[in-house]
């Protein structure tokens, strides 16, 4: 019994899930060397024009402002991964805040109260992102848009209403105040560098995207929901609960934020928080995460929002006026969007 060949075209096919990628291919692929490469040369520069930048103490300074950021830019990213944005960001962590620090002082109870319901209040506000866009299947630019708005209004018009001031009251003398203060603005100093909480929750929240990302069932669901929400939901992707997950995981960062910015200065102002969405989204861009979705890191987050810590804080220290940082911000936007471009294509092309 014989046996035919299959036709042959004069080319060897191999499989590619054979074929070896060395090092370097990796290292190219991933999403967040673009910020690398910038955080370094941001590095470079600030360590040459500014002599106090490298002084220890800064250290923890260039962190703190780092964390601010990073703490919101992480979840931030995921979202632009999964195909969406969210324009409420920022002055969703005043509401938190303003959550917080209305309902212990009004209904005179315990700190931790006004934390809790802070929580729920705040996932909720996620929640509702996450449903109507789902539900309408507007743009998520829309939907945030018009979330941001209302927020703002509340923000300040309830303020007043239950303040009589556009801030609120101090709450320092209340029970479960110290021990809510060491759990969201408490500091520590190391080696005479004073390092404040926030860091710690920054680097947790970072490593438990990571984790998220590239080890757990969501993650591949976030990259794929990115990448195409009528293919994913035809392989049996839950869209519309990844989407909703996403946006109930920017609000609880929301709220850790939120709580820093009451437990740390004790008042709120209320219109505090607009225009901090696009600093999130910015960070989150320069860290490798495209505006089309699926694809980029919580370590490139970070990484971006070490870029913004390192040139909010240059500037100071090279004491050059602050109005050239946003100028810095939109140049190192530019550019690591370019060299992440270049870099893509690189990489396709040498497969």
């Amino acid at each position: 019994m014989s046996s035919t060949a299959p036709p042959s075209d004069g080319v060897d096919h191999v499989d590619e899930r054979l074929l070896r990628t060395t090092p370097l291919k990796k290292l190219l692929a991933r999403p967040e060397l673009g910020s690398v490469v910038g955080a370094i040369a941001v590095f470079v520069f600030f360590a040459v024009a500014a002599d106090s930048f490298l002084k220890p103490s800064s250290l923890g300074t260039v962190l703190y402002a780092a964390s601010t950021i990073g703490i919101m830019a992480v979840p931030v990213a995921l979202l632009m991964i999964g195909g969406e944005f969210d324009l409420s960001a920022g002055v969703l962590v005043t509401s938190s805040a303003l959550v917080s620090s209305m309902f212990s002082y009004q209904m005179t109870a315990n700190v931790w109260v006004g934390v809790g319901v802070s929580l729920l209040v705040t996932l909720a506000i996620g929640a509702f992102n996450g449903f109507m866009l789902t539900r309408t299947e507007l743009p998520s630019f829309i939907i945030t848009l018009g979330t941001f708005l209302m927020l703002s209004g509340l923000n300040l018009g309830l303020t007043k209403l239950i303040s009589g001031t556009v801030s609120t009251k101090t709450i320092a003398d209340m029970e479960g105040f110290p021990s809510a203060r060491k759990l969201f603005a408490s500091e520590a100093t190391i080696g005479g560098v004073e390092f404040k909480v926030t860091i710690l929750w920054w680097f947790a929240l970072v490593a438990l995207a990571t984790w998220i990302l590239l080890r757990t069932r969501f993650g591949n669901w976030i990259f794929a929901v990115g990448g195409g929400a009528d293919a994913a939901r035809a392989v049996g992707v839950p869209v519309h609960r990844t989407k909703i997950g996403l946006y109930m995981g920017v609000a609880f960062c929301a709220w850790i934020s939120g709580q820093h910015l009451l437990l740390s200065f004790d008042v709120v102002q209320s219109g505090e928080g607009v225009g901090n969405e696009l600093i999130y989204i910015i960070a989150a861009v320069i860290g490798g995460c495209l505006i089309t979705g699926g694809y980029g890191s919580a370590i490139g987050s970070a990484v971006g929002a070490l870029i913004f810590g390192m040139t909010s804080k240059g500037i100071v220290y090279a004491e050059w006026n602050p109005d050239w940082f946003k100028f810095f911000l939109g140049a190192m936007l530019l550019l690591a969007t370019l060299l992440n471009a270049w870099i893509r294509k690189r990489v396709e092309a040498t497969k």
